[in-house]
């Protein structure tokens, strides 16, 4: 399996993490799981169908899909003949490109897009990610992200700030922070603050060294022991800490 990952031009920076391709390996069958990270991605099947969503969608030749946020971890399919190609969206700024009802009614699901918002496949095989820019540069209804001050709060803290103190801090209720967050995100500001500490638990986890503790990782991300840190990995990825 090939994957290749370009960045955006930098106009697109604030609002998209990365542009990615995915082909299948000529040799065999492969499984691919992604882990939640509080991002929504847009994807294009440019190759044979593909089975995603733990088995449940079918990812069809030249059509595009959007991808809710993700709660646990996602399984797809990759067959020889794959051909996957997307962005990956900062949070909050689907929005920006795209009119949704609400972002909370594509958790952990992936849709088609109806043609008006989907990928022009002939442009998309002639040069992809310069075809991105143009399109996602186009399609920019607003510079804005009402949630970016939030945002950087949470990741300046590794997702340990309570959600009571993000909302003085941006100076608006918890009520409002929860309606806000699961129009423009799809989570509440307290599942997306998990994931984040997930996130930073993973990677601390994965680039440690070996002399350091399970118990230590979870103290130093908020966790309340060891255990505590075992059980949302494994309801996130699907695996123990020993199999990352």
């Amino acid at each position: 399996m090939n994957y290749n990952k370009v960045k955006p031009c930098k106009e697109l920076e604030p609002f998209i993490h990365f542009y990615w391709e995915l082909k299948g390996n000529e040799q065999e069958r492969q499984l691919e799981r992604v882990f939640p990270d509080g991002c929504a991605g847009i994807i294009m099947n440019l190759g044979d169908t593909c089975l995603t969503d733990n088995g449940s969608v079918l990812i069809e030749f030249e059509k595009t899909y959007v991808v809710g946020a993700m709660t646990s971890y996602k399984d797809s399919f990759i067959e020889t003949d794959t051909h996957l190609i997307g962005a990956c969206l900062k949070p909050a700024t689907f929005a920006n490109f795209y009119k949704y009802d609400s972002q909370n009614e594509l958790i952990n699901d992936t849709v088609e897009f109806e043609k008006s918002n989907s990928f022009n496949v002939d442009r998309t095989f002639v040069n992809p990610f310069n075809y991105f820019d143009h399109f996602f540069l186009e399609r920019m209804k607003s510079k804005n992200n009402p949630l970016q001050s939030v945002i950087i709060d949470i990741h300046s803290t590794n997702g340990q700030m309570s959600i009571s103190e993000i909302s003085k801090r941006n100076f608006t209720t918890i009520r409002q922070l929860e309606r806000n967050f699961k129009k423009l995100i799809g989570l509440s500001p307290k599942e997306y603050s998990n994931i984040i500490r997930f996130q930073n638990a993973l990677n601390l986890i994965k680039n440690s060294n070996q002399n350091r503790s399970l118990l230590d990782i979870a103290f130093e991300c908020g966790y309340y022991d060891h255990a505590h840190l075992s059980n949302e990995i494994k309801q996130k990825t699907g695996l123990s800490p020993s199999l990352l």
